[in-house]
């Protein structure tokens, strides 16, 4: 503690050195601010050391809001005000690596700029042009650039005729709109013959309606369902045609219907019932759609969402699982192991130098497809066997299209408190204590409050899931787990089986749980979890709990 207030103070007093070119007067505004600046240092560094509290937006917005009061409160001539905002940027920077949100950057560039028009006699301006520079290198103001442009077409046009004159002011409307409204900015699917995934990426929330429309003779259009972004520009580079050509959808079209409305056109073949939901953090809409079995088709009248999360479905009776009768009569064939996080998403950071739960998760998931396949005789695949990065709707897809009959996310824990240890084994339901929301934000990279939202989305969801399979699955595992490493280790904390609304189970129409081998944060565990004998053991507990769940089943 003593040596980062020595580093805070020193970092202070060379910045009222260098920040202006002069030592500034001891005023009481003065050391006002140096208190502010101080303490805005202390929260930035304290972020720095947090793993935990860099996961999540508000804590980055805490320091911002610091550095904000600094160059808001201290004058535009003051010096301590071009060092704040200074700071400001570099933070919107480094945030924005992590959120991939546009407008995080688009706050940098904005502040980096006002540094070098407001603050030239400074080593601010030097630094802020370098970054520019860099970032216009990346094309990192590409969408600055384009508003530039759009503005000096506007005054280039106002001698032109009416038609022009209208065209120029549509334009303008739809640039003040743009500031507050989102981008989609691409389209994903997965598919197979009885089921498809569509995911719509968008910058930020926005809200959505849909329709879907029957087949339309006379115009000689296939049936379809068309989804409305409100508020929402289509980004440049998003296909407006995307061929699926499956046995249930034909393509998705995209395209800017009105100047604050992007449409998602779905032409379809055919279909038996499909659900819509939204996730966040980036925000993103999922489309399901599985193929006819039995019974015919049945549409739905549209359906408006708010801006909060919402869920929406056709109201068709309840279908059963085109693998019920697999899973229940034939036995399990094929499993799903889904190593966590992957590339640019590290997880969590471990207590010892260097760990990071992408690693562990993925030697553990190996060595257990390994020992499933030998003695289960189970066709595993992975969802990725190298360091690469999967979204969480990619993962469920990948389960959903390859026809899994289980699904097994494996992950490690990790709390502020390295004295937590533990392991415990999830499957998808509303969440039921505190602790269970906070993992669940943290492994959906998400906020405490989104993770209540999606509540309200979870009771229609879950309507044909595989809730009670699911818990048997967690159950048999959880407690082979426990018993299985108690023989070997001392001082197992057995958490038991939990509920929560996990992202990457969200939409498998198998049985699906998520493990969460150990607390990484804790020295003991991650020195365990790093160790072959230990995951060894780890690995065959959790294939004796898959073996008794499989036995249960023929009974």
């Amino acid at each position: 503690m003593l040596k980062l207030k020595l580093f805070i103070f020193f970092k202070i007093f060379l910045l009222s050195i260098i920040g202006s070119g002069f030592i500034f007067p001891l005023d009481t505004c003065l050391a006002n601010t140096e208190k502010k600046y101080a303490n805005a240092e202390t929260c930035y560094l304290n972020l720095k050391q947090d793993p935990v509290k860099q996961r999540y937006r508000h804590s980055w917005q805490k320091c911002i809001n610091k550095y904000k009061e600094i160059f808001k409160n201290a004058g535009p001539s003051h010096a301590w005000a071009a060092a704040g905002m200074y700071r400001c940027a570099e933070i919107y920077i480094e945030l924005y690596k992590k959120s991939f949100d546009p407008s995080d950057k688009l706050k940098a560039i904005d502040l980096f700029q006002r540094i070098i028009n407001r603050y030239p006699l400074t080593i601010y301006k030097i630094r802020s042009e370098k970054i520019l520079n860099r970032i216009k290198k990346n094309k990192i103001s590409k969408k600055i650039e384009s508003q530039k442009k759009l503005k000096s077409q506007k005054n280039n046009n106002k001698q032109k005729n009416k038609k022009l004159h209208a065209s120029k002011n549509v334009s303008k409307i739809s640039r003040d709109i743009s500031k507050k409204t989102a981008i989609i900015t691409g389209l994903r699917f997965w598919s197979n013959p009885e089921y498809t995934r569509i995911v719509i990426d968008a910058s930020r929330e926005s809200s959505f309606t849909y329709k879907f429309l029957k087949k339309d003779f006379s115009l000689k259009k296939p049936q379809r369902l068309y989804i409305d972004f409100h508020k929402t520009k289509l980004g440049r580079n998003v296909s407006k045609h995307t061929t699926i050509n499956d046995n249930l959808l034909i393509q998705s079209r995209a395209g800017q219907h009105a100047p604050d409305l992007v449409r998602i056109v779905v032409d379809i073949k055919s279909f038996s019932h499909y659900k819509i939901f939204p996730l966040q953090d980036p925000f993103r809409l999922v489309l399901d759609v599985w193929g006819e079995k039995t019974g015919k088709q049945k549409s739905i009248g549209k359906y408006k969402t708010s801006s909060k999360l919402n869920i929406s479905s056709n109201k068709t009776t309840k279908i059963s699982s085109p693998d019920l009768a697999k899973q229940f009569a034939l036995g399990v064939k094929t499993i799903v192991i889904d190593p966590g996080h992957g590339g640019k998403d590290p997880g969590a950071l471990g207590y010892l130098k260097n760990v990071r739960e992408k690693d562990i998760v993925l030697k553990l998931s190996k060595k257990l497809a390994l020992k499933i396949r030998k003695r289960l005789k189970c066709n595993v695949i992975l969802t990725r066997s190298k360091d690469n990065y999967l979204t969480l709707e990619e993962r469920t897809a990948i389960a959903n299209t390859k026809k899994a009959d289980l699904f097994i996310s494996i992950h490690c824990n990790a709390a502020k408190s390295r004295k937590l240890t533990g392991i415990e084994t999830y499957y998808l339901n509303l969440a039921t204590d505190n602790q269970s929301i906070a993992i669940a934000a943290r492994e959906n990279a998400t906020s405490k409050k989104n993770i209540s939202d999606l509540d309200s989305i979870l009771n229609d969801l879950m309507k044909n899931s595989k809730i009670n399979e699911s818990s048997r699955l967690a159950s048999d595992i959880q407690n082979s787990m426990y018993l299985g490493i108690k023989k070997k280790y001392s001082k197992i904390n057995n958490l038991g089986v939990k509920q929560a609304p996990f992202y990457v189970l969200i939409g498998a129409t198998m049985p699906s749980i998520l493990i969460e081998t150990g607390f990484i944060s804790n020295k003991k565990e991650c020195q365990r979890l790093i160790d072959a004998k230990y995951n060894d053991i780890l690995c065959n507990s959790i294939v004796n709990g898959i073996e008794k769940y499989i036995k249960n089943l023929k009974k």
